[in-house]
């Protein structure tokens, strides 16, 4: 499917500074170090109810039942136990006959089986184009959750999903993919160089296309939902405008107004599902190919904690009112805390994420995962190593795909 830039420098080990209290959070339990003059880091603690439409759809369970249940510790003790065990890199090309090659992207593993794209979902994480730390259970979170929505989403739009022989693997059609990145937003947010916080906030008020008006504050809802479109650089994505990817070659026009609409109609959609499950999607990004039959294709990820941002929807309005942060499910924190201490897009060596920042990361991807799609995530068996779990479905697949 798509084809990723290779990562940057993989982080080493430095001391880490002590890390600042994030205002994204309230506190239940703290983020500690040993040194006396250490802050907080503070854990998730909030109440959930659902948006809209509450009387068709099942409550979503309260986030401090979560915090205190059962439930949390044996999936905060299965992320302790894994810490050492994460999914980092795999070699499907030396284990599983009729795998061609590899593409290493920033966090999927793409093997070329002929016929097909054998796409598997690793435990990275990155930001800022490198790869941050190594997350328990992300690979199979992202995989499961972008299933979920491709199923949930062929109304809208067809995707490249032949089969899913495993929970880190999405086998797929082969597709011509476009070189552009369809970010969908509809708030004014974000941490990087290239967030639309951080552009409005210089001054930019045409973006991507869009006028943005004045007297906006960061966290606020847009008039309207945007598309700000990227395309792939050779170390990062570069914001471009709907006529200057028809006028570079990159699209067609009519193949532009299709992705656009199906965008979108995406995002709306899946704003619709978080409000009734007590989340915000606040903006995300979509993939889109064309198959060999020309039809066009939704492809990569679809809705994940690492593709979206994602806020409680309980305490947005006040928060906003009062100049806090939004309270978030996704990886936005992990994104300060590097920030916080080092230069992310300039430092050869980055500090080593915190392991109280990488279980908890961990454990807001499982929680996002079971919010969304109202099922528990399925936590591996760790009898078998899982790189040998993964080549023995694999080949089972791809015999039968024969």
């Amino acid at each position: 499917m798509a084809q990723y830039a290779p990562t940057l420098n993989p982080p080493k080990t430095l001391i880490p500074k002590l890390p600042n209290p994030n205002p994204s959070f309230s506190s239940i339990s703290t983020f500690r170090t040993p040194k006396p003059k250490s802050k907080n880091f503070s854990t998730i603690s909030m109440s959930v109810t659902a948006g809209q439409n509450q009387q068709q759809h099942q409550k979503p369970p309260s986030l401090d039942v979560l915090i205190n249940s059962a439930r949390k510790e044996e999936v905060l003790g299965a992320i302790k136990n894994s810490l050492s065990h994460c999914l980092s890199e795999t070699n499907l090309h030396l284990t599983v006959p009729g795998l061609k090659s590899k593409t290493r992207g920033k966090v999927r593993d793409v093997y070329d089986s002929g016929d097909y794209l054998v796409m598997v979902t690793t435990d990275r994480q990155s930001a800022f184009d490198r790869i941050l730390a190594s997350i328990p259970f992300k690979g199979q979170v992202l995989n499961e959750t972008s299933l979920w929505w491709f199923d949930k989403t062929q109304h809208i739009t067809s995707n490249a999903v032949v089969s899913a022989p495993d929970e880190n693997v999405t086998i797929a059609k082969k597709c011509s993919v476009f070189p552009v990145e369809f970010v969908v937003r509809g708030f004014l947010t974000g941490s990087t160089d290239t967030s639309l916080w951080t552009v409005y906030n210089n001054g930019v008020r045409n973006y991507c296309g869009n006028a943005l008006p004045d007297g906006l504050a960061k966290s606020q809802k847009l008039p309207a939902n945007i598309l700000t479109p990227t395309t792939k650089a050779a170390d990062h994505d570069v914001p471009v405008t709907p006529d200057e990817i028809v006028e570079r070659g990159l699209m067609t026009q009519a193949e532009y107004d299709e992705v656009s609409r199906k965008a979108l109609s995406l995002f709306e959609y899946g704003q619709r599902v978080a409000l009734e499950h007590g989340l915000i999607l606040v903006d995300t990004k979509y993939e889109f190919g064309k198959g060999q039959d020309g039809s066009i294709l939704l492809i990569d990820e679809v809705h994940t904690p690492d593709s979206s941002r994602y806020w409680i929807a309980h305490t947005y309005e006040e928060r906003f009112k009062n100049g806090l942060e939004p309270e978030n499910v996704d990886k936005e924190f992990l994104r300060l805390w590097f920030k916080d201490h080092c230069n992310p897009y300039e430092d050869e060596v980055l500090p080593d994420a915190p392991e109280e920042l990488v279980r908890e990361l961990s454990w807001r991807y499982i929680f996002l995962y079971e919010t969304i799609t109202k099922s528990e995530f399925k936590l591996p068996s760790t009898e078998e190593p899982i790189h040998d779990r993964i080549s023995r479905n694999v080949a089972r697949a791809l015999s039968s795909l024969t």
